[in-house]
């Protein structure tokens, strides 16, 4: 794991990245849902992900700066299917068509502050169902982007749940599955599980869009869709699993959740939206939980069971272990490996080796 001395370890900082990615989308997407379907649109974003993605799988062979997406991963596993599908169906089908049908009934600005709701189902299974570890601080941060996305929905009388507010927030749901989904398949190549997700995803939902009377759009807006796409499905799914693997899921969605204060700041200029206190108030509070999340330190003794997976890794505390002759021994490198019985104290998130009982 990450040296817990750093001021920001690497795994928050390739969230809060995948986060800027994925917030500068929206605005982006909203622009572009005026001339074309919400469906083809959903269906071009994936495909601009996995075919970008592909590219660069591609062009690693001959160019050597493309090499860390060459494959140097633990590749995907017959265990890992069901996960992968779960992933895809959830976040790469539903989760990006209720979004864009959502985006049509919603101002960007709004929209974008309301997937803040996705860290909060993020965190919410990861505790609920997966059992991930948690504090007061992390809860008391949760509740703050609860709150956020409330004031967000108050309409003077009372919280109003407007179609494209409970589309956006289906979609924030099914992210929340596909976060946790995915989780489970961190260790494995980020490059290979956004490929096959982007190319699986946006060929579904480019063809329910052609089956249901939509047209394809003009070449410029194609290419700036599969651009977006690349950028913000693409590279930001690939940066936002390695931070799974370093944060576990519940933390993960947490940082994640910077995504839309980018793009209620970018949908400002862009679509020239008026700010307006109430967008104030509920960034604020979102933002105070962030703050809470980024400051929380967890630092016990605590156990490592014996156990043995595949992954990236270099020989840290974690990874005291011999190889065979036929296995490679420069660093980082990748191969099935098996953990002996540890006990230590240190500061930790719930990453690959730290998903253990309190």
């Amino acid at each position: 794991m990450s040296d817990p001395a750093s001021p920001l370890p690497p795994g928050i900082a390739l969230a809060l990245l995948s986060a800027v990615l994925f917030g500068a989308s929206t605005p982006l997407a909203k622009v572009l849902l005026g001339a074309t379907s919400p469906l083809m649109l959903a269906g071009l974003l994936y495909l601009g992900a996995g075919a970008g993605l592909l590219a660069l799988r591609i062009g690693a062979r001959y160019i050597p700066w493309l090499r860390p997406f060459s494959g140097q991963e633990a590749p995907l596993r017959r265990a890992d299917l069901g996960w992968l599908a779960l992933a895809i169906i959830t976040g790469g089908m539903a989760g990006p068509a209720l979004l864009m049908l959502g985006l049509a009934h919603t101002d960007a600005a709004s929209a974008s502050l309301l997937l803040n709701l996705e860290g909060l189902a993020t965190m919410v299974i990861a505790w609920g169902v997966f059992h991930e570890n948690t504090d007061r601080r992390v809860l008391l941060g949760a509740f703050a982007i609860l709150a956020g996305a409330c004031v967000l929905s108050w309409s003077g009388s009372g919280i109003t749940a407007s179609r494209g507010a409970l589309l956006i927030a289906g979609a924030c749901l099914c992210w929340g599955i596909d976060n946790n989904a995915t989780a489970r398949l961190s260790g494995a190549d980020p490059t290979q599980i956004t490929l096959i997700k982007g190319l699986v995803a946006g060929t579904v939902n480019l063809a329910l869009a052609l089956a249901t009377g939509a047209s394809f759009p003009a070449p410029s807006l194609i290419c700036a869709a599969t651009l977006t796409g690349f950028a913000g499905y693409g590279a930001s799914l690939v940066l936002f699993i390695l931070g799974l693997r370093a944060l576990g899921a519940a933390r993960a969605g947490a940082y994640f959740s910077l995504a839309p204060f980018v793009g209620a700041c970018l949908a400002i200029p862009l679509l020239h939206e008026a700010p307006t206190l109430r967008l104030a108030l509920a960034g604020g509070l979102m933002g105070l939980g962030l703050w809470l999340h980024l400051t929380e330190r967890h630092d016990h003794d605590h156990t490592h069971d014996a156990m043995e997976h595949e992954h990236r890794h270099t020989h840290d505390a974690h990874h005291q272990h011999s190889h065979a002759p036929s296995e490679p021994t420069d660093e980082p490198h990748t191969h099935p490996h098996r953990h002996v019985a540890l006990t230590h104290r240190h500061a930790h998130y719930p990453d690959l080796h730290h998903r253990h009982t309190h």
